[in-house]
């Protein structure tokens, strides 16, 4: 069993290890998450703690799947609500993984369900994220309920360097049934 929980700031900090145990595994899965193989553990617990200001500020809210047998993170996902004063009705996905030893429990669908509601609640309408075509992904995207936009090619690189087509998505989210207050 898992339960997702939305990490604080000081949690990301003290959960920095863990999460960059959780990017490296993904990264040399071959996910291409904005990293190259091999990523260096240290550099990703840098990565995760340099993110703790947008969490504490609220323009970065972060998602962790927890085993509850021994509470170690076998997932993470990421929402970074859109800062313009036109856009502050969406926001964009990113980072969602799942650690190898984790896959075929659904925590991917689970986390970005936590993620979709969280944002509806809080009035978001519109969320919007790119993922490598042909990827296991973006047949989970689909298979909930995200629109496909179109397919950009040579959009980024894989973890070995090798350039590869990026799908983008958007899932439209209900209007809140009253005025929420802000994300932070």
């Amino acid at each position: 069993m898992y339960t997702i929980e939305r990490l604080t700031a000081d949690a990301l900090t003290d959960s920095a290890e863990q999460l960059a145990g959780l990017l490296v595994d993904t990264v040399g899965a071959g996910a291409s998450l904005g990293f190259l193989a091999p990523l260096d553990p240290a550099e990703a617990t840098a990565w995760w703690r340099s993110l703790a200001p947008d969490v504490a500020a609220g323009r970065l809210l972060l998602w962790a799947a927890r085993a509850e047998a021994d509470g170690r993170i076998a997932g993470t996902v990421q929402l970074r609500p859109a800062a313009s004063a036109n856009g502050r009705h969406r926001g964009e996905v990113a980072k969602l993984m799942v650690h190898r030893a984790d896959r075929g429990q659904r925590l991917a669908g689970r986390l970005l369900a936590a993620l979709e509601a969280a944002g509806a609640g809080h009035g978001l309408r519109l969320l919007v994220l790119d993922t490598e075509t042909g990827s296991p992904a973006e047949r989970m995207y689909e298979s909930a309920g995200w629109t496909r936009v179109g397919t950009v090619p040579d959009y980024a690189t894989d973890p070995a360097g090798v350039s590869h087509p990026t799908t983008l998505f958007f899932k439209t989210l209900p209007a809140p049934a009253d005025t929420a207050p802000a994300l932070g």
